[in-house]
């Protein structure tokens, strides 16, 4: 998983640097992140700042736990031991022991590394958190988060250990340990080093953990809400390439532009269909192919429901990215730690670390996702074959027979389809209790999110597919030329993947797509046409 979904990171982390989309800086203070500030931090290295009177806030917070600390009477995570030892008093003297063996236990992952940009997520947001001045914890662990990411350290977090309660522990608690000095991590560079030899180097002096700090640390839904508005930001642009690949697919298989019609989407005011017919209407502006078969002289009744019924599928799917990120902007509007500081003085209990509002729209998205590339990848077939794809070649081989042309490339869509059909299924339904039954129902909200990772790298490659695919048969149209803005998106294409021919190794071509795709090349070629498609 690491591989596919590094990459596809990597491709979008140059494509933004490419067309400048970045912020430069993102400042943290009680007020919550926004998407693209997540985004910013995590995939494109922003600089984090501190707001200083956040950083006050944090200060003055602290004296209450201070405060509870030298009370005999027992405070959870101040005084006690945690989860099933809440009840167990320790002695001040062995409060710094707690702390520490509490993130060495809980640094318990296991598997591949978590990619760079989701680990920077998750510390960014634990950082946001810890300055809203509810969690109780000293400047010296805000202020050597923000130092981290700022110097390029990256821990090294590992695939499981997250049951998504409380909250994202493990992958959090292998942070927390890079910043005590413990641990590996990768430098700027990329290079696997000591913590202790990468903090130095950027003149991070290791934190030593006080009352309540461990818990501050590592109890949050940081790592799921971070892959959360990565994705969010992943489908914005996938689902404009969807309506491009489908408005191709229309025009490559001779369909009518007539079904996109604003008088025919206003009798179902559904907003993301509406938004999706209009993005195919304005691609398929001035095609000479959709023209040449206009008009009462096209023998077609009705195209099939891949093609006619785009912008229901492709705008269900945006409907369902609206729902995701107003879950997404309320958690990161939260403080979600236990026990909390509340703005009284009081330290008190509380659930806000169960991740489920976060795991459900985890799992309704892989829902989305699994159908944007299942109606794709049924009108990649389409092309493919000559009772339907009305006169083009058999495979869009070269030399049907001797050529296998696309034949294959359907193949591996139909694989990846059936695999996102397969992590559609909902992670959040599951629970296993931990904790000897104190923690007896979890969330599994990491396990949506990784899933959900997968799937938008496969959705990316089927798009890719369909693209290169589409791309082809247009050319087959010749001496009819595709519209404006298919164009560009056929255009942009060409100069990395070469035209129709006999037979050639398609993987390298398929990937050089998807690279494309990823960057959002194809999508800028498209909209210098079109303008910004909805």
């Amino acid at each position: 998983m690491r591989t596919t979904t590094s990459t596809h990171a990597d491709a979008r982390r140059a494509g933004a640097a490419e067309t400048a989309r970045a912020s430069d800086e993102v400042v943290v203070g009680v007020g919550p992140l926004s998407i693209a500030d997540v985004v910013a931090v995590a995939r494109h290295d922003a600089r984090v700042t501190l707001d200083p009177d956040a950083v006050a806030g944090v200060a003055n917070t602290r004296r209450v736990i201070d405060a509870l600390a030298d009370d005999p009477e027992p405070h959870y995570g101040i005084s006690t031991g945690f989860g099933a030892l809440a009840t167990t008093y320790i002695e001040r003297a062995d409060r710094e022991q707690l702390q520490l063996s509490l993130i060495r236990s809980h640094a318990a992952g296991s598997g591949p590394e978590v990619e760079r940009e989701v680990v920077r997520a998750l510390m960014l947001l634990r950082l946001s958190t810890l300055m809203t001045g509810r969690t109780g914890v000293r400047v010296s662990p805000v202020e050597a988060y923000a130092a981290a990411l700022n110097a390029g350290i990256t821990p090294i977090v590992r695939e499981y250990g997250s049951l998504g309660c409380s909250g994202d522990l493990a992958p959090l608690a292998h942070c927390a340990l890079a910043l005590l000095g413990e641990g590996e991590v990768r430098n700027r560079g990329g290079e696997v080093v000591p913590a202790s030899s990468a903090l130095a180097e950027a003149g991070i002096r290791p934190i030593v953990l006080a009352e309540k700090e461990g818990l501050a640390l590592i109890n949050g839904t940081d790592g799921m809400l971070g892959m959360l508005a990565l994705a969010l930001t992943d489908l914005d642009a996938l689902y404009k390439i969807a309506d491009v690949t489908a408005a191709m697919s229309v025009e490559a298989l001779l369909g009518t532009d007539a079904v996109f019609a604003a008088e025919l989407q206003a009798l179902r005011p559904q907003t993301g269909q509406a938004d999706s017919a209009a993005n195919l209407r304005a691609l398929l502006a001035g095609s000479p192919i959709v023209k040449s078969h206009a008009g009462p002289e096209d023998p077609t009744v009705q195209d099939a429901y891949s093609l006619r019924c785009g912008p229901q599928v492709a705008g269900a799917g945006r409907d369902t990215v609206a729902h995701a990120r107003l879950i997404a902007e309320r958690e990161l509007a939260s403080a979600v730690d236990n026990p909390v500081v509340t703005l009284d003085g009081r330290v008190v209990s509380n659930g806000n670390f169960h991740g489920a509002p976060v795991a459900y729209v985890l799992d309704f998205l892989a829902i989305a996702v699994a159908d944007a590339a299942s109606i794709a990848e049924r009108r990649i077939d389409r092309h493919l074959d000559v009772a339907r794809s009305k006169g083009l070649p058999a495979f869009l081989a070269d030399r049907a027979g001797v050529d296998s042309g696309l034949m294959i490339a359907q193949y591996t869509a139909a694989g990846i389809v059936s695999e996102l059909k397969r992590l559609a299924v909902p992670a959040s339904v599951d629970s296993i209790p931990s904790s000897a039954m104190q923690e007896d129902h979890v969330s599994m909200g990491w396990a949506a999110a990784r899933k959900l990772r997968r799937a938008i790298d496969g959705l990316t490659r089927v798009l890719a597919i369909e693209l290169l695919t589409a791309a082809r048969s247009l050319d087959l149209r010749a001496p009819l030329h595709p519209g404006p803005a298919t164009s560009a998106a056929r255009d942009v294409l060409r100069t990395r993947v070469a035209g129709p021919g006999p037979d050639r190794m398609l993987s390298a071509e398929i990937e050089a797509t998807v690279a494309l795709v990823a960057s959002g090349n194809v999508l800028s070629a498209v909209e210098s046409v079109t303008g910004p498609l909805r």
